[in-house]
């Protein structure tokens, strides 16, 4: 990533009310240092509450990077970065009491009832106060005062355009000050900036770089406006809401199902313009034009100047529309499966080890099981704590998740199986340390009551029932005291995917890492008479030579097999699948989709014919069953492992 946290100097905010705690919890979460000011102290202390309570979550936003501004290389960009920051690094918070900050895995934060103290050494200070332009000119005049030279000054203020509340500050001043409106994280992830008019154009590059590693989504306007670029947008919007009600067309519930279902779940507005066509989009609203007595300059007269005279009438064009134009196969006319459809919510599992860990000497505690909301990106933490968690799934039927935890040491039998609500309430163990040695991929069968998993070193498949009863060992590899440990690693097994219908399982034996010794097997689900987990006699082996695969799915309808493997790129580090169906198995393997990193955790949704990918670099994937399209759906600090869907 590009920018890191500045912790020489705080961030200051001044307001610690419902939105201004909220930006101090973004800061505080990225690790940055903060300091709230609000002449309030009850104000304070929900400002106290609120991001002690919240900043684990708030840690778990996306971060991403524009890889612009001060990000890039070049002495033109050391140059530009040495001017904004002016001495940043100097002295360090040569005005503020340390001991009375909070210690904690994240930024440090502190609470001020007077302005001096609270802006004395900071390098940004973004205004949260009420929508009242004599009260925010009033405070930006004494920013301005007692902020040091090199500080940005932001305002919140969605209403008023920075340029009318800086009558009062320095013309120095307004090369570094702006509008900075959050909207309300982490629900919300926007971040909207726009100039004073005079404003420094460098300074925007840097925030962009600062929002994107705090897990927000900035946008900066091309020009000073009234209204933000999404408020005047909403501000339409509820122009002709107010004008369909008034009519009496339609009612409120209608309105929102027809936003929520076109909006939410379909097209975005400009792709939709681009669906329809602007040609046509322009005949639409020559009629309301008419009717209304509308002035066209602005909209259908601008469309048809700068679009439709030039050829450019959206996706039916060469030349595109809004959007440029595709790029896709003369094959490939049908558009992937919109991967915000695909489901209610995921379960990821954060292994513990990625960059969002931030004390590595607790890495056997960092685990997480996330529920991940696809349209919001909201990612919660519903589970905490775990000890290296690799495999997960879910009972429909009663309403549980069921994980692994691989415990501290491979060479120990310290691995446990756990369930809990979906909520993460009411954890329960059900295999405790001693019974497994490293459990993976978990399987939760509905019809037969049933979680099959596998033991990487302990070479053997299990099942349990769903209290902990009934814990048994179906298959059992050999391995002996003379083999070489490359030898003992293609017994490893890892991951498992149950056919019930067929009463057929598949599992994975790795191999060792990146080896090309990988193997795919088949077995019934139940040991034959007379036979035990050791020897018995119908494992059937699909696949030798893989890369390194790892999780595993089947489709019992079509009998279609599909895996991740780790192994050494091209074939490996990819999604693969097979036909398994028939007398004989159809030795054909197709990848369906490569150049991940390091991938373990897949799920099948045939609903909306994809499969989810997650992979040890903090990458959550579609990939589109029909075509291998493959969508980056998140991107972050985390190192997922297991993954299902609810």
């Amino acid at each position: 990533m590009g920018v890191k946290p500045r912790t020489d100097r705080p961030v200051a905010i001044i307001g610690g009310g419902v939105l201004g705690r909220r930006i101090g919890c973004v800061f505080v979460a990225a690790g940055y240092n903060v300091h709230v000011r609000d002449p309030s102290m009850e104000a304070l202390q929900g400002v106290v509450d609120y991001i002690d309570a919240n900043k684990q979550e708030y840690s778990l936003m996306p971060r991403v990077s524009k890889d612009k501004g001060f990000a890039g290389n070049g002495d033109d960009v050391r140059d530009e970065k040495k001017a904004l920051d002016g001495g940043l690094a100097d002295t360090g918070f040569s005005t503020v009491d340390f001991e009375s900050y909070t210690q904690a895995p994240f930024g440090n934060y502190k609470t001020f009832t007077e302005v001096g103290p609270a802006v004395s050494n900071a390098w940004l200070v973004i205004e949260a106060i009420p929508e009242k332009l004599d009260l925010k000119v009033e405070t930006f005049r004494e920013l301005d005062e007692r902020c040091p030279a090199d500080c940005i000054i932001g305002s919140n203020s969605s209403s008023f355009k920075s340029s009318l509340m800086a009558s009062k500050i320095s013309t120095e001043r307004k090369r570094r000050f702006l509008n900075m409106h959050f909207t309300m994280p982490p629900m919300i992830r926007t971040v909207e900036m726009m100039t004073c008019g005079e404003t420094d154009p460098k300074i925007f590059s840097y925030l962009e770089d600062v929002m994107g590693e705090c897990g927000l989504l900035p946008v900066t306007a091309r020009r000073e406006s009234t209204g933000f670029i999404f408020n005047r947008l909403w501000a339409a919007v509820k122009r002709e809401i107010m004008n369909i009600l008034s009519d009496g067309v339609s009612d409120p519930s209608e309105i929102d199902l027809l936003w929520e279902h076109m909006f939410k779940n379909g097209p975005l507005p400009c792709q939709l313009m681009d669906q329809v066509g602007l040609d046509t989009v322009a005949y639409i609203e020559d009629n309301y034009v008419q009717e209304r007595g509308l002035d066209p300059k602005k909209t259908v007269d601008w469309l048809r100047e700068h679009y439709i005279k030039h050829g450019r009438l959206g996706k039916k064009s060469p030349k595109g529309g809004l959007y440029p134009p595709l790029v896709k196969s003369a094959t490939a006319e049908a558009q992937p499966a919109n991967p915000h459809t695909a489901a209610k919510d995921i379960y990821l599992l954060d292994v513990g080890l990625g960059g969002n860990a931030r004390d590595v000497s607790k890495v056997h505690a960092n685990g997480k099981i996330l529920r991940l909301n696809l349209a919001t990106q909201k990612l919660t933490p519903i589970v905490v704590g775990q000890n290296l968690p690799d495999g997960i799934d879910v009972s429909l039927e009663t309403q549980r998740i069921f994980w692994t935890n691989m415990g501290r040491s491979t060479a120990a039998c310290d691995g446990s199986v756990w369930m809990a609500n979906m909520d993460g309430s009411q954890i329960r163990c059900l295999i405790p340390k001693g019974k497994v040695h490293t459990p993976k991929q978990i399987a939760v069968i509905d019809s037969r009551k049933k979680v099959y998993f596998c033991d990487r070193e302990g070479t053997s498949v299990h099942r349990v029932d769903y209290d902990g009863s009934n814990h048994e060992i179906i298959v059992q590899r050999c391995v002996t005291a003379d083999m070489k440990l490359s030898e003992q690693m293609r017994m490893w097994c890892v991951g498992i995917a149950i056919d019930d219908e067929h009463d057929l399982m598949y599992w994975t034996q790795k191999g060792p890492s990146k080896g090309g010794c990988g193997r795919i097997f088949r077995a019934g689900l139940d040991i034959p008479p007379g036979e035990t987990a050791q020897n018995r006699t119908d494992i059937e082996c699909l696949f030798d030579c893989l890369p390194e695969p790892i999780d595993i799915e089947i489709d019992s309808d079509t009998q279609t097999l599909y895996w991740t493997d780790r192994g050494e790129h091209p074939m490996g580090c990819s999604l693969s699948r097979a036909y398994v169906g028939g007398e004989k198995v159809d030795m054909h393997k197709v990848i369906l989709a490569r150049h991940f990193h390091e991938p373990i955790g897949l799920k099948l949704d045939r609903g909306n014919n994809i499969v989810y990918v997650a992979d040890l670099g903090g990458s959550l994937y579609s990939v589109g069953l029909d075509d291998g399209m493959k969508v980056e759906l998140v991107r972050n600090d985390g190192c997922y492992t297991g993954i299902t869907l609810v």
